[in-house]
């Protein structure tokens, strides 16, 4: 079997990869089949932090034209991500990997709050560390947070898990003639306008030569084939 091509990542998962048809809330058999391949990267040996959207419970921008203010509905979102935060912890450790949630809103009778220092000594000691209440900021999107997170914990890579197989030049669900990047800059994800992350998302990946793989989330074991350099997705580095 390959070896891992990274030792140290944060994967993001968007809210609604938890949501499964019903496209809201959590469904269970997803969060298990997730929650089983973090614990076989680590078993790998892998140190993995976890950067979880909230979209399928809320989604903070949407609030915005029904008379909540754009910084408390994004707080309401933040919120959200510990709900999906905490289902992931228990769910990992079911699974036999040691798990940790650290948020970045202080919540201290939930879980423990986010600081560099001490989440680099739970990665060190060999646990999932799942990076809760985005930045804990507004106006910040989790996108965001799984590129500056990783910056901060000395990671080598943002694995990004989607719906599809990578980045396309349109989308392939509509447009069968979409054709797939294997590799591409962040500067030519932004010119093309290409929506994987947002232009924040970008600029700090680039600023820190971060490397984006973005992939499917929907293939059983895929977080585990994208770290052994086998699984199909696009490279966005440059």
């Amino acid at each position: 079997m390959a070896q891992p091509v990274y030792e140290r990542v944060v994967v993001k998962l968007s809210g609604e990869a938890l949501a499964g048809p019903a496209g809201f809330g959590v469904d269970q058999a997803i969060v298990e089949a997730i929650a089983a391949d973090i614990a076989a990267c680590r078993r790998l040996g892998v140190a993995i932090a976890l950067v979880v959207g909230g979209g399928n419970i809320f989604r903070g921008v949407e609030v915005s034209n029904r008379g909540v203010s754009r910084p408390t509905g994004d707080t309401m979102g933040m919120l959200a991500t510990v709900m999906n935060s905490l289902v992931l912890e228990a769910a990992i450790e079911r699974h036999g990997a040691a798990a940790a949630t650290l948020s970045a809103v202080p919540m201290p009778t939930v879980c423990d709050h986010f600081s560099r220092r001490r989440a680099i000594e739970l990665l060190n000691e060999g646990r999932v560390v799942v990076l809760a209440g985005g930045t804990g900021n507004p106006y910040f999107t989790t996108d965001t947070t799984a590129v500056l997170r990783a910056a901060e914990l000395d990671c080598e890579a943002v694995l990004k898990a989607t719906n599809v197989d990578g980045v396309y030049d349109a989308d392939p669900k509509r447009d069968k003639s979409a054709r797939r990047y294997d590799r591409l800059s962040p500067g030519e994800a932004l010119e093309r306008n290409l929506k994987i992350m947002d232009s924040t998302a970008f600029a700090l990946a680039r600023e820190n030569a971060m490397p984006i793989i973005v992939f499917s989330i929907r293939e059983p074991g895929a977080i585990e084939a994208v770290l052994r350099g086998q699984g199909r997705a696009t490279i966005v580095a440059g």
